[in-house]
């Protein structure tokens, strides 16, 4: 029998919470558990994502106009609301996920400089 590999979960950086939900709703749209789900099972079990910050930011997304939601019945019959990527929240998906390769970039020269310092 396979063992399964521990893997720590890891705290999600102020700000990129934004960018996984929309990042998971460009796939298609979702409710709330699922994205939650969605997150967690893409990230190999390393992210999780609490109901008490999920929801909030769901709610911030469809106030900024990134997210519209609609009810609808999930695959197990219960009455959910469904969320959906607007054109405004592919343009800020667009920024943000810019954002991200630039601070990647920028912490990786810091932690693998070409040069040593003396």
């Amino acid at each position: 029998m396979e063992q399964k590999r521990y893997r720590p979960r890891l705290e999600i950086l102020q700000g990129t919470l934004d960018m996984l939900i929309l990042q998971t709703l460009q796939w298609g749209p979702q409710h709330g558990y699922a994205i939650g789900q969605t997150i967690r099972t893409e990230s190999a079990e390393s992210l999780k994502i609490e109901t008490g910050s999920l929801y909030p930011a769901l709610h911030r997304l469809e106030k900024q106009g990134w997210v519209k939601s609609d009810w609808g019945m999930t695959d197990q019959n219960q009455r959910a609301k469904f969320y959906k990527l607007t054109p405004k929240g592919k343009k800020q998906l667009l920024q943000e996920r810019d954002r991200w390769s630039q601070l990647v970039s920028a912490i990786g020269t810091i932690l693998n400089p070409k040069r040593t310092r003396s």
